[in-house]
């Protein structure tokens, strides 16, 4: 009986430490592509004005959670609204070696 409590007791502290990390607020971006230019070319930038980056339409989006590669995807629109399917979740090792 013993064992069941304890056993009962460490399931109950994964859940209160579960239920902690869960409202940790995390910010999400994800990255259609990237451009350098000039400081001169930004100034002369306006209304209407179209940036090319580095990406082909079609190519996958990296989507970042606090600046960290986690997982890349496609962009969709929903009731006019634009939004990001998930097509591929980086694995912890890729992960790993992306920080050398």
């Amino acid at each position: 009986m013993q064992s069941f409590e304890k056993k009962s007791e460490a399931t109950d502290q994964v859940k209160r430490d579960l239920e902690f990390i869960l409202d940790i607020p995390l910010e999400l971006s994800v990255e259609l592509g990237k451009s350098k230019m000039l400081v001169n070319d930004l100034l002369q930038l306006g209304q209407g004005s179209i940036v090319e980056i580095n990406k082909l339409a079609g190519e996958p989006v990296e989507i970042y959670i606090n600046r960290k590669l986690v997982a890349r995807g496609e962009v969709v629109s929903i009731s006019d609204k634009l939004g990001v399917r998930l097509t591929d979740i980086i694995s912890p090792m890729e992960r790993v070696r992306s920080l050398s």
